[in-house]
């Protein structure tokens, strides 16, 4: 059963907000540079090549999804504005397309990693028994780990081969035709697919240690 949050820490919801929209950001702004670079334009005109959140930020499923998930124990899934791409202007749509999918969690990698290298550095900022330092480094500490969570996750949710996450994307690039036909034809039945891997508890049992191997290389 799932229970409401007693204590509602202000400061932890704010931070996890940011966090979680600035990564969505610059996960579909890599989805946007990478169609462009790969021959189709159209979210270049649509002004998606962009790291600002107020043009991929979706009110409903990038803050008040999470907002709610956070805050009740609900699973559900969130997500930002997804970024168009036509492949008939991509030189070779099948493998292209795979590209631009790919980005978007490969940014979130690299996010990750640079978030980690920062925390190091704010954990060996303070000194033991620097407690002044300790208080300043410590909202910093707080971020930059949740920093790191955040885009780990990201990137590793979004990388399940099934549509219209951009695994399933990906993985439809990577495979002959006829099988990504059939993985094309699961993509109506996506959401309904993940929320069944979610509450059967399959998918944080695949996941589970692809994201505990992640945090360990990465430190955090």
């Amino acid at each position: 059963m799932f229970g409401f949050v007693a204590n509602i820490n202000l400061t932890e919801i704010l931070i996890v907000l940011v966090v979680l929209i600035s990564s969505l950001s610059v996960h579909e702004a890599a989805h946007a540079f990478a169609a462009d670079r790969l021959g189709d334009p159209t979210a270049r005109q649509l002004g998606r090549l962009s790291l600002n959140p107020a043009v991929h930020v979706d009110p409903i499923g990038t803050l008040l999804f999470p907002l709610i998930a956070y805050l009740t124990g609900v699973p559900l899934i969130g997500w930002a504005k997804p970024v168009p791409v036509n492949p008939r202007l991509l030189k070779h749509p099948k493998r292209d397309f795979a590209l631009i999918a790919a980005a978007g969690p490969a940014s979130n990698l690299v996010m990750a990693a640079i978030g980690a290298g920062a925390l190091a550095v704010a954990r060996n900022a303070a000194g033991p028994g620097d407690i002044a330092g300790g208080a300043l480094t410590g909202p910093l500490v707080a971020l930059l780990f949740t920093f790191a969570i955040v885009n780990v996750l990201l990137a590793v949710f979004n990388m399940i081969p099934v549509p219209p996450l951009d695994g399933g994307n990906v993985l439809i690039g990577l495979l002959p035709a006829s099988s990504a036909r059939l993985v094309e034809w699961l993509r109506p039945y996506g959401i309904l697919i993940l929320y069944a891997l979610m509450l059967t508890g399959v998918l944080s049992t695949i996941l589970g240690p692809i994201v505990g191997y992640l945090r360990y290389i990465l430190g955090v």
